[in-house]
């Protein structure tokens, strides 16, 4: 490839290459950058040090001074324009991912509202039907209505958004959006889903 996917500050760079050299062995090893998914509007990332032997045909190998860098071809995207720089913390100078790229929220479609008549419950009803879970659907969501007080929803999201790390700006972005477009009288839309016991979001969270 001709073009560059990240970059790294050179401090960055030479802590980088000072903890590669330390790897036994005598294989050249990679900086392997992973996006291993996502918590609200970021990336999560893994860093580790592989042989480049290990690269898959399909995965992209950039170098950057003698530093071999290997990046998914999933995540070359995601990683595009990105740099590896020095935490701002003098006293704990860890790496930090600046990224221009944000995980994208389900688009949620607008559709004919002509049909939205009858008690607020059923309008609500309507517009989760017909217009929000058949989005979130592609992404092993969905939504239910639990109760409406005065001018707020509440929700429980299910599926793959119980525990999605996505699921605020899904809400807040998409669902809240389409719901107060819709209808009018209705103010706000306010989650009460338990995301703890979410067991298989969409969007996975970082391995520990």
């Amino acid at each position: 490839m001709t073009d560059t996917i990240l970059s790294i500050t050179d401090d960055a760079l030479k802590m980088i290459s000072e903890i590669r050299d330390a790897e036994p062995g005598d294989d050249e090893f990679a900086l392997f950058i992973e996006v291993t998914g996502a918590r609200g509007p970021q990336y999560n990332y893994e860093l580790s040090f592989v042989p480049v032997g290990d690269a898959q045909p399909a995965d992209v190998i950039e170098r950057i001074g003698d530093l071999a860098v290997l990046i998914r071809s999933a995540d070359v995207d995601k990683l595009r324009g990105a740099n590896i720089n020095l935490g701002a913390d003098p006293m704990n100078p860890g790496l930090a991912i600046d990224n221009p790229n944000n995980p994208v929220s389900p688009t949620i479609p607008s559709a004919d509202r002509a049909e939205l008549t009858g008690p607020l419950a059923e309008q609500v009803q309507h517009v989760l039907e017909h217009e929000v879970n058949p989005a979130i659907a592609s992404h092993g969501g969905g939504a239910r209505l639990i109760s409406i007080e005065e001018d707020t929803v509440y929700l429980e999201l299910m599926g793959g958004c119980q525990g999605c790390g996505m699921a605020t700006v899904t809400l807040k972005h998409g669902i809240e959006r389409i719901i107060t477009e819709a209808i009018p009288e209705i103010a706000r839309v306010v989650d009460v889903t338990d995301h703890d016991s979410g067991n298989n979001p969409y969007y996975q969270q970082a391995k520990k």
